[in-house]
């Protein structure tokens, strides 16, 4: 066999990118494939699970198990996202990664900026709001 396309190949902020947003959103394969394509075109279900088997995280633990400080995720209706920020360390540095996922439908969207301030996280959620493909509540507090 030879060797495989370069399009296959993650470079390390890709692989810090993928690992770091399966961690947070604990997504099966297929969603986070959909999720990241948008932010790494190139990746593949192939190239996704094999990154997952490489560190370890190729495995949801089953539902029913519930290990120390892990709890059910709350109900809620369509279009309550939970966002999130990670930060990413690759070889050139550290990155930050923003994450929103509706747990009822599955639909996450992803960005890495190179600085977590209020401008990138406005263009976050503004970018957010454009991408899904419903209507988000709105609810003030």
């Amino acid at each position: 066999m030879g060797p495989r396309p370069h399009s296959l190949i993650l470079s390390a902020e890709q692989e810090a990118i993928v690992v770091a947003f399966r961690q947070h959103t604990l997504l099966a394969l297929d969603d986070c494939l959909y999720a990241l394509q948008a932010t790494i075109p190139q990746l593949t279900r192939s190239s996704l699970h094999r990154c997952f088997v490489r560190h370890g995280i190729n495995r949801l633990s089953d539902p029913g198990e519930r290990g120390p400080g892990r709890r059910k995720f709350k109900a809620y209706p369509i279009g309550y996202f939970h966002i999130d920020l990670t930060e990413v360390r690759t070889a050139e540095g550290k990155l930050c990664l923003f994450v929103a996922i509706d747990r009822t439908s599955k639909f996450a969207f992803a960005r890495l900026v190179q600085q977590a301030n209020r401008a990138a996280a406005a263009d976050f959620l503004r970018e957010l709001i454009r991408t899904v493909p419903y209507r988000i509540p709105y609810r003030p507090h």
